[in-house]
C-alpha cells in the first residue's frame, strides 16, 4: 500500500486516495464532501472519459441523430448551429446515453454488435482516463496547489483487470503507486437497495466482454427470443444482479492491495478529519 501503517497516513502532507465500488454506495458523497470542505482535487474518471476521451464518439452520434431531422440537417450541413454533449461531475447523461442498452431498436435499444463496439470504446476510455491519475496529481498541485487527491472512479473499474497477474496487473500496478485503493463495499442489504434502485431506473453499464457474451447467450436462451427482439431495459434489468455477483470477487481482488470501508461507517463520515480517522483505522485492521 501507499501508507504502510496508520501514522504514515495520519502524517502524510500528500494523501491519495482513488475510491472504487458500485455505484451507490458513497464514492461522490465522499468525493464531494472532502472538495468542498478541505484541500483535496476531485479527479472524476466518469467527467474524464465524457469530456476528453468520448467526447467525439459522443457528439459524432448527436450529430448523426440530428441529420436525420430535414430542418436540423440544413442547419447542420450549412455550419449554421454547433451540436455538443454538456457533460458536468454531476450530470453524465451524454456518457450513458451514447453507451445504450443492447436490444430492438424500435424499443429504443442498440443492436449487439453496435453496443459491443461501443463498449469497446468505453473501455479504451476508462483505462486511459484510469491511466491519467498521476498527470492529474501532478496538475493538482503543481497548478492548482491542492495538497490532497481524490480519484473517484466509476463502478466498471474492476472489469478491466486481470486478478491472475495480480500487483502486475497494468491498472492495479499504475493506481497503486500513486494512490491508497479504498472500496466502498455493501452488504445485502446495500445490494437489494441497489437493485430495487436500478429496477426502477436501470442505466447502462460497461461490462466485462466474456461477461457481456455469457449473459447475452442465457438471457436468448431463457427467453426464447432473438436479439433483435430484445427489451432494452428488460436485459438490463436482469443482468444487474447478475453484474453485482459478478464483480464482488473483482472488488474484493483489488482490496489486497488497499484498504475497505463499509458503506454503513461511509455514511457516518461528515467531515476531512472523519475521513481521515477511518481511513487510519482501516489501514490497521488491513
Amino acid at each position: 500500500m501507499l501508507y504502510q501503517n496508520a501514522q504514515e497516513w495520519i502524517d502524510a502532507p500528500h494523501k491519495r486516495v482513488l475510491f472504487f465500488g458500485m455505484s451507490g454506495l458513497g464514492k461522490t458523497y465522499l468525493s464531494t464532501m472532502l472538495r468542498e470542505q478541505g484541500d483535496w482535487f476531485h479527479y472524476s474518471i466518469d467527467y474524464r472519459i465524457g469530456t476528453r476521451y468520448m467526447d467525439e464518439y459522443i457528439t459524432d452520434n448527436l450529430k448523426t441523430e440530428a441529420m436525420k431531422i430535414p430542418f436540423l440537417r440544413e442547419l447542420l450541413l450549412s455550419d449554421s448551429i454547433r451540436i455538443a454533449p454538456k457533460v458536468r461531475f454531476d450530470h453524465l447523461t451524454p456518457v450513458a446515453t451514447y453507451l445504450g442498452k443492447p436490444g430492438a431498436p424500435d424499443k429504443g435499444g442498440v443492436p449487439i454488435e453496435e453496443y459491443r463496439r461501443r463498449q469497446t470504446q468505453f473501455r479504451t476510455a476508462e483505462t486511459a482516463a484510469l491511466m491519467d491519475t498521476g498527470h492529474f496529481i501532478d496538475r493538482a498541485e503543481n497548478i492548482y496547489g491542492y495538497p490532497h487527491f481524490i480519484c473517484d472512479s466509476g463502478g466498471s473499474i474492476c472489469e478491466w483487470i486481470d486478478p491472475a497477474l495480480c500487483e502486475n496487473d497494468p491498472l492495479i500496478a499504475e493506481l497503486s503507486q500513486h494512490c491508497l485503493l479504498v472500496w466502498l463495499r455493501g452488504d445485502k442489504a446495500h445490494t437489494r437497495r441497489l437493485v430495487e434502485r436500478f429496477d426502477r431506473a436501470p442505466k447502462p453499464m460497461a461490462y466485462q466482454p466474456e461477461f457481456l457474451a455469457r449473459i447475452w447467450e442465457d438471457y436468448l436462451l431463457k427467453n426464447s427470443v432473438k436479439a433483435d427482439d430484445v427489451e432494452p431495459d428488460d436485459f438490463i434489468r436482469w443482468t444487474y444482479a447478475q453484474a453485482l455477483a459478478h464483480r464482488q470477487p473483482l472488488y474484493e481482488h483489488m482490496a489486497r492491495y488497499g484498504v475497505s470501508l463499509c458503506a454503513h461507517d461511509v455514511a457516518a463520515i461528515k467531515t476531512p478529519d472523519d475521513f481521515t480517522a477511518m481511513i487510519a483505522t482501516a489501514i490497521d485492521a488491513a
